[in-house]
């Protein structure tokens, strides 16, 4: 198969993002690698994965060197308390992705956009805690402890974002938890999640790939992120929903999805990797558009179907809509 060429990754992804044509629809997927602690490594199997098996548009880097703190440890609310400021200057955690990143950018040069995976504060709170009704009990009983402790997250990050970006980034890969009303009241997430996720988002102002990724399986929060200050937003439209139809019928931003992380795109067939490809170019004209997955494929996904969803994504044709965004 002969692949279109005319347009280098990073000037088809700023395309997609601005809404400008592009030569093709812009394409990625992901999974996790597990790299034992180290950052040459983790960009080791990042580039193996992105650049040389499967020719990706972006390269995300995972965030398989986690933040500093032990999972499932806070039981007290006076455990949030154990949350410090990071030293970034002496902390693995941060030196290990930084350098991840520098090494990355220096084996691509600047065609190819990178983006570094980030974690919500919220997020990362929801691993610490001992269960999720630990820290809504928490939230509700003993509120300063945990908001202390989420801002200090909050701060951490975005200082570390920062540095990511200024070592060769071109933005992050920002995933929210908690943004589903399974777990939680929308009223409940402004007031533990919304205020910490833009602290932590003003290390990426400088960043131009800053992706938004609604993590959930049912019941998403979608529109009290729409003002976040990215570019893109991912979330599994296929699991979860809502569809990319809906979405975009709400915001001009670029949206980012197309195909379902435990359907075909891991599973086939063929027929049905190129169905669901096909549809959500239908559903958006490709335009602003990014395809993808809703979230990681299972590590242990066959490869022969990440290479024919790599193959389909060179075959679609765009239906670019005239007039612009619909809002």
């Amino acid at each position: 198969m002969v692949r279109r060429n005319e347009m280098t990754r990073t000037e088809r992804v700023r395309a997609a993002v601005r809404g400008e044509p592009v030569d093709r629809v812009p394409v990625c997927f992901w999974h996790h690698f597990h790299p034992d602690g180290s950052g040459r490594r983790l960009s080791e199997a990042s580039l193996r994965f992105f650049d040389d098996d499967f020719d990706l548009d972006i390269l995300k880097v995972m965030p398989d060197l986690p933040y500093p703190f032990p999972h499932r440890s806070i039981r007290q609310a006076e455990d949030w308390g154990l949350i410090e400021a990071i030293d970034r200057d002496r902390s693995r955690y941060m030196s290990q992705r930084t350098e991840a990143v520098s090494v990355l950018r220096d084996e691509l040069g600047y065609d190819t956009p990178i983006v570094m995976t980030v974690f919500s504060p919220l997020a990362e709170a929801l691993y610490f805690a001992a269960d999720h009704e630990t820290l809504l009990r928490h939230a509700s009983e003993r509120p300063a402890a945990l908001h202390g402790a989420l801002h200090t997250i909050a701060d951490n990050l975005a200082a570390h974002v920062k540095d990511v970006i200024a070592a060769g980034a071109d933005g992050v890969f920002f995933a929210l938890q908690g943004c589903t009303t399974t777990m939680m009241l929308e009223t409940t997430y402004r007031e533990i999640g919304r205020p910490y996720d833009l602290i932590a988002l003003e290390g990426a102002a400088n960043g131009w790939l800053n992706i938004l990724h609604v993590h959930g399986e049912s019941d998403l929060m979608i529109k009290p992120m729409l003002d976040y200050p990215v570019q893109v937003l991912n979330w599994s439209d296929r699991l979860a929903g809502p569809s990319l139809r809906d979405v975009r019928a709400i915001t001009s931003k670029c949206l980012m999805g197309g195909w379902n992380e435990f359907g075909a795109l891991s599973n086939g067939p063929a027929e049905a990797i190129r169905a669901e490809a096909e549809n959500a170019v239908a559903q958006t004209g490709g335009h602003k558009f990014i395809l993808s997955g809703g979230c990681s494929v299972p590590d242990e996904t066959d490869e022969r179907w990440l290479h024919t969803a790599r193959e389909v994504a060179d075959d679609l044709e765009l239906s670019i809509p005239g007039g612009g965004d619909r809002v």
